[in-house]
């Protein structure tokens, strides 16, 4: 006759439960201790980018146009204001143009697409918001500034490929999120599928895409790279322009070409305009983040 089993034995930690539990705490702690380096590296440079720029920001930094700093010049020469309308002119071109086919590419994707076909179309959106953005710009360099020269325009066709992926995914979760319900509502009430999209899924969807279309602007105004090759050459004596046909100033280019001279002068200001483009990226996206979930909350989701 076999004997009975004790019931406390499985309670009992034996060497392999020792060892798991010792492994999961090293992986918790592995995890807690990342997540601290990275808010850590965050706090750091925002703290240092506020320290350096802060002293530089004045009334005049903001409406002032442009000037070329001198070696002899120890304090900041000239304001920004054309780089910020530059930026604000190509980010608007980019967003005009990447906002139409992301949402238009997310509709797609969750109410037309087929298996095999929302699989391809996904790996290529995440193979686009993987691309290096040099690359955008030296297609967009190779497309159209050869021929037609750099213009704020060329910049902005640029930009608009870092956008597109980022504003197509974002949409596409906030599209998917519509509650199937309320699709077969308006199908059973016989309701065109394209009047149920433009009347149903796209306005509870609207908060989503307006959040994924600002973190989208968010990350195009901080791009350098595609700027180089499309708008890299602008008068750096000069006032506000608003001609998207010519190379237009813009805030990270700016930022560059300072710290390029390596002046004193340069060099502040280049903190000041990090300072400005950081401020308004943060803001931006906690902005995006409290209003989506803000509308989150409304919709009881």
């Amino acid at each position: 006759m076999s004997a009975i089993p004790d019931p406390a034995y499985a309670l009992t930690p034996s060497g392999n439960l020792r060892r798991r539990l010792l492994v999961s705490r090293i992986c918790v702690g592995g995890a807690v201790a990342a997540a601290a380096i990275a808010v850590a590296v965050l706090v750091i440079l925002v703290y240092y980018v506020l320290k350096r720029g802060i002293s530089v920001i004045s009334f005049s930094f903001f409406t002032e146009g442009l000037q070329t700093p001198l070696p002899t010049d120890t304090h900041p020469v000239g304001g920004i204001a054309p780089a910020l309308v530059g930026t604000i002119i190509m980010v608007l071109f980019a967003t005009a143009i990447a906002l139409p086919i992301g949402v238009l590419t997310a509709l797609y994707l969750s109410e037309f697409a087929g298996p095999r076909t929302n699989q391809v179309v996904r790996l290529m959106l995440d193979l686009m918001a993987g691309l290096p953005t040099i690359i955008s710009g030296i297609f967009i360099a190779v497309l159209i500034t050869n021929s037609l020269g750099e213009s704020a325009l060329a910049a902005g066709v640029a930009l608009s490929i870092i956008e597109v992926p980022l504003i197509a995914r974002a949409s596409l979760e906030s599209i998917t999120r519509v509650p199937d319900t309320m699709r077969e509502a308006a199908d059973a009430l016989g309701v065109a599928r394209w009047r149920s999209i433009l009347g149903v899924i796209l306005p509870t969807a609207a908060s989503g895409i307006v959040t994924a279309t600002i973190l989208a602007v968010a990350r195009a105004a901080g791009e350098t790279a595609p700027l180089l090759f499309t708008t890299a050459v602008f008068n750096a004596n000069g006032g506000v322009s608003v001609n998207p046909l010519t190379s237009l100033a813009s805030v990270p280019l700016l930022i560059f070409q300072r710290l390029e001279l390596g002046y004193p002068s340069s060099i502040a200001q280049a903190w000041g305009l990090a300072f400005t483009l950081m401020i308004v990226i943060l803001a931006a996206n906690i902005g995006a983040r409290l209003w989506l979930r803000r509308s989150e909350r409304k919709r009881g989701v």
